[in-house]
């Protein structure tokens, strides 16, 4: 099993606590640390064939960066620089936070936007989630009435976090050769 990157662009900090608490179960060797992607480069996520990939999504369903105050940059600014990046033959997870309430037209269209560049350039994603247990009108992450990735409301349901989040690393844990 090679090291699993784990890339994430925060606006308001919860992102960055969720890839903070996804690299804690883990160790080293099994798991790079969390970056934020205004400090990553496209060489440096290429290298890894498995990846784990977090966004917010701002207000009307925008990507964090530099023009939705992300602080140093974020996916806005990180995704061009992957344009020529070649996805085929990596297995990418992702994970997305958004408000269902303030933002129920949006709601996670950052990480469908994500996963459209991804899989455009050749990768597998694993780890959808079921939409079943939020209340909104619309989002780009959907995809067969399932989220792309992991969705997590630190707004409206902060309580379920925990558990959403170690159901869903149990269910990606074998495509990734996770020891959990």
């Amino acid at each position: 099993m090679s090291r699993i990157g784990l890339f994430f662009a925060s606006s308001t900090g919860n992102t960055r606590r969720i890839a903070k608490a996804i690299k804690k179960r883990f160790d080293d060797a099994t798991m790079a640390d969390a970056l934020n992607v205004n400090k990553a480069s496209a060489g440096l996520m290429a290298g890894y064939s498995h990846l784990i990939l977090g966004t917010s999504t701002l207000g009307g369903g925008q990507l964090p960066g530099l023009s939705t105050d992300c602080m140093g940059g974020g996916w806005e600014e990180f995704l061009p620089q992957l344009k020529d990046v070649d996805f085929s033959g990596k297995t990418v997870a992702l994970f997305g936070l958004g408000d269902q309430a303030k933002y129920p037209d949006e709601f996670v269209d950052a990480m469908g936007i994500i996963y459209r560049f991804i899989v455009e350039r050749g990768a597998r994603v694993v780890g959808s989630w079921p939409a079943d247990d939020y209340d909104f009108i619309s989002s780009r992450a959907l995809l067969n009435d399932e989220f792309v990735g992991l969705v997590l409301d630190q707004e409206n349901q902060k309580l379920l976090t925990e558990a959403r989040l170690d159901t869903w690393l149990k269910r990606i844990a074998p495509e990734f050769g996770l020891p959990l």
